[in-house]
């Protein structure tokens, strides 16, 4: 920081508080729309119902019917249809899946894994 003292220019350095800077708006007004801005833009949000098909054949199938025309599975998993099918559950299929439970193994899915699997399962409602 440049000041004039009695007649005399001194030189020193600015305090850390007292510098500002200007024409540049807050980061309190700038996040939302920088946080709406990069979740529109990710694809990677947007669940893919062949993909969550790909899944479901691959890890499902040997319990669940999963796909028209499949001929076997395990007589007390329900069919994907049958899920699809169902109206207003306790619980949201995608929190289902994520947390382990009885007669279903802990696969580790990831979310997006979770999501693509809920997105093909809504295809299957009629």
């Amino acid at each position: 920081m440049i000041e004039i003292v009695d007649g005399r220019l001194n030189l020193r350095q600015p305090r850390a508080d007292s510098i500002q800077v200007t024409g540049m708006p807050s980061l309190r007004a700038t996040f939302p729309l920088l946080l709406a801005t990069a979740l529109a833009a990710s694809p990677a949000l947007a669940a893919d119902a062949a993909n969550g098909e790909r899944i479901a054949k691959r890890w499902c199938a040997e319990c669940h019917v999963v796909a028209p025309g499949q001929t076997s599975a395990k007589a007390d998993a329900p069919p994907f249809a049958t899920i699809a099918a169902r109206n207003g559950t306790s619980v949201p299929l995608d929190k289902f899946l994520l947390n382990p439970h009885p007669k279903m193994p802990d696969m580790q899915l990831s979310r997006g894994e979770v999501a693509d699997i809920v997105a093909y399962i809504a295809t299957l409602k009629k």
